[in-house]
């Protein structure tokens, strides 16, 4: 009668009858667990004893502008056991040392263990000592020999192994004026110049595993023994 196509009509849409009542939980919900989305606010609906699928939940949701936030990266400690101060900062070479344990296995699969210390200030690697097995001795004679030629450092940090923490290597330390610091159990990140020379992308014993590979198979001589 009016001459318009019938596919020109179209009928104005009706919410459902619990359509506000639902998007107010919804929103509440998103409120309260932050970190739910709308699958996880879906079960929850349910449980509260609404008859809901996720689809209609999403649409909710969309409408709305509800997002879950990004995580945030976690940001590394920067204070010390005691939570004193904050982390010391190497400012000149000699000021901060630190020292750790690399571990690996030769191609019979026997384990050998890298004494390696390094100057933070200067990224220098002053010593990687290599053997079967090291103990506290072996530290001692490796940071006299150390001492010996370039100076004790004013501070040396590591972390809690049993080699560092040792009575021995703790009063001998302190008889010559070095400060340890020992970071927090758990918190790799805190000792990380010298991480970096065990850094996972250089393969399971870092970048010692690459140059241990290399020299095997460049020469006929059984050094270096890794």
């Amino acid at each position: 009668m009016l001459g318009q196509h019938r596919s020109t009509q179209r009928k104005v849409p009706r919410g459902a009858d619990d359509e506000q009542a639902l998007t107010e939980d919804i929103i509440a919900l998103a409120q309260q667990y932050g970190r739910y989305g709308y699958r996880r606010v879906t079960a929850l609906l349910c449980h509260a004893g609404w008859t809901v699928n996720h689809k209609r939940v999403e649409r909710i949701w969309r409408r709305e502008g509800l997002k879950v936030p990004l995580r945030q990266p976690k940001r590394g400690r920067l204070w010390l056991n005691d939570g004193s101060c904050i982390r010391l900062r190497p400012e000149y070479p000699g000021h901060v040392w630190a020292y750790d344990f690399v571990e690996g296995r030769t191609h019979d699969g026997r384990k050998f263990r890298i004494l390696t210390i390094i100057d933070e200030a200067s990224r220098e690697c002053l010593a990687l000592i290599v053997a079967r097995q090291l103990r506290h001795e072996d530290v001692l004679a490796a940071l006299a020999e150390l001492f010996v030629t370039r100076g004790p450092p004013a501070n040396i940090r590591s972390d809690n192994g049993s080699e560092f923490i040792a009575t021995a290597v703790q009063k001998w330390l302190g008889e010559i004026g070095v400060k340890t610091l020992y970071i927090a159990p758990g918190s790799p990140w805190e000792n990380g110049y010298n991480e970096r020379l065990a850094s996972p992308a250089f393969g399971s014993t870092g970048r010692f595993a690459t140059n241990c590979s290399m020299a095997r198979f460049s020469t006929a001589s059984p050094k270096p023994r890794c």
